[in-house]
């Protein structure tokens, strides 16, 4: 196996980041540094050391978790704000978030220590479908549908919506927008409803992939089942 995916695998980085490290020399194989990407290892017999420390892979993990609004992707925070670590136990601190959800956004926030899993379903190759519900002010023009089907400039790209509908809102001066994407673009959603002139009340994603949030409580979290991680493999393309 090659140490970049190893060093993966056991939940350390992703593969990008897992390779900076290699660059660095930080990373040790039987007590000598490597510094070269591409390093195959035996993953039984060889011992792996990231900064003095041992690294060995763990069974695979996956969890989802519905992040409130108010908690950061983040493991900690300078100003002492919440994260969406302080939700889950202890022994799931290891786990890297797949994705992230901006501050003030809600819904299905995917961890696991399948850095090299994670890092494909992110690739904007694979297309991973993302599904969300958010709230605007009112009234929405008729013609907003086709506008962001068709595509809407932003300053990195042309952004484009699938699906997309217009249900009433939970007050008489809101309304409800289903629409999914596939790119994760940084706050791709907000800055789309902006550059449409629109002004979000709640941001919420409710699908990633094959996977659904469904009924999951804010705040809660739970282990995917073994066939959910199969159909999320499934959307990858391993190199």
């Amino acid at each position: 196996m090659r140490l970049q995916k190893y060093l993966a695998r056991a939940g350390v980085a992703s593969r990008r980041a897992s390779e900076e490290l290699i660059r660095e020399g930080r990373v040790r194989v039987d007590g000598q540094v490597v510094s070269v990407l591409g390093t195959r290892i035996d993953p039984d017999a060889s011992v792996v050391e990231v900064d003095d420390r041992p690294v060995q892979i763990e069974p695979p993990r996956w969890i989802m978790l519905h992040k409130p609004p108010g908690y950061l992707c983040t493991r900690s925070d300078p100003q002492g704000r919440p994260t969406v670590y302080d939700l889950i136990d202890a022994d799931l601190a290891s786990l890297f978030h797949v994705g992230r959800l901006d501050y003030m956004s809600e819904g299905m926030l995917l961890l696991t220590n399948e850095g090299g899993v994670a890092e494909q379903l992110l690739h904007p190759r694979n297309r991973v479908r993302r599904r969300y519900e958010v709230t605007v002010a009112g009234p929405v023009s008729k013609s907003l549908a086709s506008r962001v089907r068709e595509g809407v400039e932003l300053d990195d790209g042309l952004a484009r919506v699938e699906d997309f509908r217009v249900r009433p809102g939970g007050r008489p001066d809101q309304m409800l927008l289903e629409l999914s994407l596939r790119e994760g673009r940084n706050r791709e959603v907000r800055r789309l409803m902006e550059a449409v002139g629109l002004t979000i009340h709640a941001l919420k994603r409710v699908e990633f992939g094959p996977l659904e949030l469904e009924n999951l409580p804010r705040g809660s979290w739970r282990s995917l089942e073994p066939g959910e991680i199969d159909r999320l493999r499934a959307l990858t393309r391993n190199d």
